[in-house]
């Protein structure tokens, strides 16, 4: 199906300019709305591309927005003061589109990606019942009981993040080794200059747990029918935590799936076999939910979150055969597979 590409930009709360940009289906009228956030040092235009015109050619509105200070977005570069400026910017943004006569009747989904996961959650804890549905790939939304820093440790960088709130503070660089398996598509990757692949900042670092910690005390509020999807081999964020999510949340339509051998960037990082089984997945369970009139319909119970794909059967019963690093964490984020790669 053909589709076109548009960019735009808005101004957040704070004055900031933020890039916008959205794949349009060209027909009629879209079968539901699908909103983008992307992951930390992440970016839409290009590296959620992939993502914007597969769904766009299925049939989908898509619309990304970079956070301030990441990809084309103005602000200091992956600085994250406040968490709840990246949601409140997402919030506002999404809603504008919503409320549009063209789209007022349409099904509303996010779609987050690693530290997107957090922020589509955030979105919808701010609002409950406002979203139809959530699909969540490789998300940060817990933090693993191995990988808690020490309380002695966060409490000596949250005295300092007032007087040096952008120091880069992780000696090491990205995890783009680490999350990416498809070689080509790596060095696709580290060559997108939108894409934040210097240390993280203290302040961001801290916000990034902040925010982790808040969302595992609040799993069991998670309400809207969400899939969850992660890859068993992804050390960067561990797929427990997708477990945990899907054990926890009070969700009546949830389902889960783990993809044996598969590391953390599901759709941007395996081989084209692989990334075409992963969307096929995602848009066979968006197909499922886009024609939902209410938000009560929608959380009818879904076979007990157990759903049957074309070839496989989500459960819970999936394990993991990898080999669990030894490496140190920060932010629910595991470290990579080479020692010099951040956590983040």
């Amino acid at each position: 199906m053909a589709f076109e590409y548009q960019e735009d930009h808005m101004r957040n709360s704070r004055g900031t300019l933020l890039f916008t940009c959205r794949w349009l289906p060209l027909i009629s009228s879209p079968k539901a709305l699908v909103f983008l956030c992307h992951g930390y040092g992440m970016e839409c235009s290009g590296f959620m591309r992939e993502c914007g015109t597969r769904l766009a050619a299925a049939g989908y509105a898509v619309f990304g927005i970079d956070y301030e200070g990441h990809g084309r977005s103005k602000g200091a570069r992956c600085y994250i003061k406040k968490f709840g400026n990246i949601v409140n910017d997402c919030s506002n943004f999404f809603k504008t589109i919503c409320a549009q006569e063209e789209y007022r009747d349409k099904s509303r989904f996010l779609y987050g990606e690693s530290m997107g996961g957090a922020v589509a959650l955030l979105l919808h804890k701010k609002d409950p019942s406002f979203w139809n549905g959530a699909v969540l790939v490789a998300p940060m939304c817990k933090i693993s009981e191995k990988v808690k820093p020490h309380p002695v440790v966060v409490n000596i960088l949250t005295k300092m993040e007032e007087i040096i709130p952008k120091w880069k503070i992780v000696p090491t660089k990205d995890v783009i080794d680490s999350a990416f398996k498809d070689p080509i598509k790596r060095e696709v990757i580290r060559n997108n200059k939108l894409i934040y692949q210097d240390k993280p900042r203290l302040k961001t670092a801290l916000e990034m747990l902040r925010t982790s910690i808040s969302l595992e005390d609040g799993l069991n509020e998670v309400i809207l029918p969400f899939f969850v999807l992660h890859g068993e081999a992804d050390i960067v964020t561990d797929p427990e935590v997708s477990k945990a999510l899907y054990e926890k949340a009070s969700s009546k339509d949830k389902t889960i799936k783990l993809y044996p051998g598969m590391w953390h960037g599901l759709t941007s990082g395996e081989p084209d076999e692989n990334i075409e089984i992963v969307f096929a997945d995602i848009t066979a369970w968006l197909d499922k939910r886009c024609n939902a009139v209410t938000f009560e319909q929608i959380l009818r119970p879904s076979n007990q979150g157990f759903e049957k794909f074309d070839n496989v059967m989500v459960s819970m019963a999936a394990t993991s055969s990898r080999t669990q690093s030894n490496g140190t964490y920060l932010c629910g984020l595991k470290r990579p597979r080479t020692q010099r790669r951040s956590a983040m």
